[in-house]
């Protein structure tokens, strides 16, 4: 099953569209800062060897708002899927 903006109600459209908006707008303004903030985050990998993993959980539960806390972990996943 798809989901078809067109055949929701005008407000209920109208409410979908100014939150793409917001997140696309978090999401350009934010979308440097949040590779830098996931570069740091993996920069500590080597010092903190096992309990790397147990420390990186800890930061992004730190991250607000949840948005930028899951770009943070987007861009983490990327860097340690080239890393490899």
């Amino acid at each position: 099953m798809s989901f078809n903006l067109a055949n929701q109600p005008g407000d209920a459209r109208s409410s979908i569209e100014e939150q793409k908006s917001r997140l696309y707008e978090m999401w350009q303004a934010n979308l440097s800062r949040s590779k830098v903030e996931a570069g740091r985050i993996l920069g500590e990998k080597a010092k903190r060897k096992g309990k790397w993993e147990e420390w990186m959980r800890a930061q992004l539960g730190t991250l607000s708002p949840p948005e930028y806390a899951s770009m943070v972990r987007s861009e983490l996943k990327r860097l340690l899927a080239t890393a490899k």
